[in-house]
C-alpha cells in the first residue's frame, strides 16, 4: 500500500496524490499549477490508461484542471467527487479547455473536457461508497466551496499475516468558517493517515470579519470619488459570496445611493445557476432561511451580466460608478484584464482582491505594491487604491488548520503537509510537531511512502525551477 505525491509538495497549487492500494491505481486530485511553478514536478509512474478511478475533493482547476489530459491520455475510468462538484466540473472543465484554445501548445481540446465529464459519479455528503474490493470512501462537507469535501478511504491489503486496513483522509481544501453562503468545516473523527493543506498555515486572518461593514465602506469612499470599484474574482464560489454580501448592503440602503453592480463573466452565471440547484445539500443556515422565507440570496435590483465580448467592453464606458465583478481572480486571464486596463491608471478607482494570490501571478504582483504592470503589451500605471478583502478567503487560516487536525480523537500516525509555498509547509509541519505533537512531515513531489510498513520508500525531488508555469488557470484556489 503506497501513497505517491505528485503535485502542490511544497507548492499551493496543481495537487496530486497517487494511491496503490487493494491492486487498484488511484488518483487523489488531478489538478493545473497556477502562478509560478517552484519543483520539478514527477511525472505519473503509471501510463494513464492503467488509472482505475480518480477522488476530487472539489472543482477548483487547481485540484480539476489535468483530468481531461487524463482523458486524452487514456484514463476511462470513474470519476468520483460529490454531486455539486460534478456539476461545477462540467462547466468549470469546458471553460479550461476553451482557454487552452489560445495556448501554443492545448493540453487538451473541449472533446476531451465534455467526454471526461461523463465518467463523474457524483455523491452525497456522509454516506460510505464501496467502490471496489478493498476500498471504501466517504466525502465530508469542509467548506471551502459548493461540493468541496474531505476524502476519507479506507484501504484493505490482503499480506501473509491477513488483511490489513488503514484509513486515510484527504483533507482536500480546509474551508474558512463565518463565510456566506455554504457551511463551516465539518471535521472527521478518525484516521490512520492525514494528507493536509496548509495554504495559510503561517498565518491568521485575524478576527470574525464583519464583510458588510468592510464591502459598504469601500464602495462609498470610492463612489465619492467617482470611480468604479473593480473586483477579480473568482467566477466559482467568490464571486456568488459577493452577491450574497451586496444583496445585503443594496437591500439595507447602507452606501446611501443606488449603484449598478455588473458580473462579467460567463462562466460565473453558469456557476451562479448551479449553486442555486444546490440549496438543501449545501447551503448553510442562514441562506437557508433567506430561501424559505422567498428570498433569492444571490441577486438583487441593479444585477446586470454581461455575456457577450461586446457588453463586457461597453462597462468601461460607464459614465457613471460601477461595481464590476470578472474573471479571473488571480488577473492571469480573461475580461478583468480588460477592465484592470481601464481603471488601474484611475486614482478615483478601487481595485479589490478577494482571495489569495499564488506567488508569480498578476494580482500578486499588484498586491504586493508594484508601480506600474504591463497588460497587453503596454505599460499601465498603478494609480487605483488597492485593498485586500480581510478574512476573504475561502481557505482556513493557521488556527483553522490546527482547529481541523486536532479533532482526530486519536493522533494520526504521520500528518503529511502539503498545498502550502515552500516556506509555509515548513512552518506549519514545524508547529505540528513540536506545540501539538503530531508526527508530520512535509513531503516533496515524488516521494513515496509506505503505508504499512511506515516508512518511506523514495524522498522526492528538491530541485527547484526558475521558468514560469505553462499550465496555469485561476478559475479559483
Amino acid at each position: 500500500m503506497k501513497l505517491t505525491f505528485l503535485g502542490a509538495d511544497h507548492e499551493v497549487t496543481g495537487s496530486c496524490h497517487f494511491l496503490q492500494a487493494a491492486g487498484l491505481n488511484i488518483l487523489v486530485d488531478c489538478g493545473m499549477e497556477q502562478g509560478n511553478d517552484v519543483y520539478e514536478n514527477q511525472e505519473l509512474p503509471i501510463a494513464a490508461s492503467d488509472v482505475d478511478c480518480i477522488l476530487l475533493t472539489h472543482a477548483h482547476i487547481d485540484h480539476s484542471g489535468l483530468i481531461p489530459l487524463m482523458y486524452v491520455n487514456g484514463f476511462r475510468g470513474q470519476v468520483y467527487s460529490t454531486s455539486a462538484t460534478a456539476q461545477l466540473c462540467e462547466i468549470m472543465l469546458r471553460d479550461s479547455a476553451h482557454i487552452q484554445m489560445f495556448e501554443f501548445v492545448p493540453l487538451y481540446d473541449m472533446d476531451a473536457a465534455v467526454n471526461v465529464c461523463k465518467q463523474f459519479v457524483g455523491c452525497e455528503y456522509d454516506r460510505v461508497y464501496d467502490i471496489a474490493e478493498g476500498i471504501k470512501i466517504r466525502f465530508t462537507d469542509v467548506g471551502h466551496l459548493l461540493g468541496s469535501a474531505s476524502i476519507e478511504v479506507w484501504a484493505t491489503e490482503k499480506t501473509e499475516n491477513g488483511d490489513v486496513t488503514e484509513k486515510i483522509v484527504f483533507s482536500g481544501d480546509i474551508g474558512n468558517i463565518n463565510k456566506p453562503i455554504i457551511k463551516d468545516p465539518k471535521h472527521v473523527r478518525d484516521a490512520d493517515y492525514v494528507v493536509m493543506e496548509s495554504t495559510y498555515g503561517n498565518r491568521s486572518h485575524g478576527g470574525t470579519p464583519n464583510y458588510v461593514e468592510d464591502l459598504t465602506d469601500i464602495f462609498k469612499r470610492t463612489f465619492e470619488r467617482g470611480g468604479n470599484v473593480v473586483i477579480p474574482s473568482f467566477a466559482v464560489g467568490r464571486t456568488q459570496e459577493l452577491l450574497y454580501i451586496i444583496r445585503k448592503i443594496k437591500e439595507d440602503n447602507l452606501v446611501g445611493r443606488d449603484f449598478d453592480v455588473y458580473m462579467d463573466s460567463p462562466l460565473a452565471i453558469e456557476a451562479t445557476n448551479i449553486f442555486q440547484k444546490n440549496v438543501d445539500m449545501c447551503f448553510d443556515e442562514e441562506a437557508m432561511a433567506l430561501v424559505k422565507g422567498g428570498i433569492n440570496p444571490l441577486t438583487f435590483p441593479g444585477l446586470k451580466f454581461a455575456v457577450t465580448g461586446e457588453e463586457s467592453k461597453l462597462i468601461n464606458f460607464i459614465e457613471k460608478p460601477v461595481v464590476i465583478i470578472s474573471a479571473s481572480g488571480m488577473c492571469e486571464a480573461g475580461r478583468i484584464r480588460h477592465h484592470l486596463k481601464h481603471n488601474l491608471w484611475r486614482p478615483e478607482c478601487t481595485i479589490l482582491f478577494v482571495g489569495y494570490q499564488a506567488v508569480g501571478t498578476t494580482g500578486r504582483i499588484i498586491v504586493d505594491g508594484a508601480d506600474e504592470i504591463k497588460l497587453f503589451g503596454e505599460p499601465i500605471k498603478i494609480s487605483a487604491e488597492i485593498v485586500q478583502l480581510q478574512g476573504a478567503s475561502g481557505h482556513a487560516d493557521k488556527e483553522g488548520l490546527i482547529r481541523w487536525v486536532s479533532q482526530f480523537e486519536k493522533k494520526p500516525k504521520k500528518v503529511f503537509v502539503v498545498h502550502g509555498e515552500d516556506s509555509v509547509c515548513d512552518e506549519f509541519t514545524e508547529c505540528l510537531r513540536t506545540e501539538h505533537g503530531f508526527n508530520a512531515e512535509a513531503p516533496y513531489t515524488g516521494a513515496s511512502y509506505d503505508l504499512i510498513a511506515g516508512e518511506w520508500l523514495t524522498e522526492g525531488n528538491r530541485k527547484k525551477r526558475e521558468r514560469r508555469s505553462v499550465n496555469k488557470r485561476n478559475q479559483g484556489v
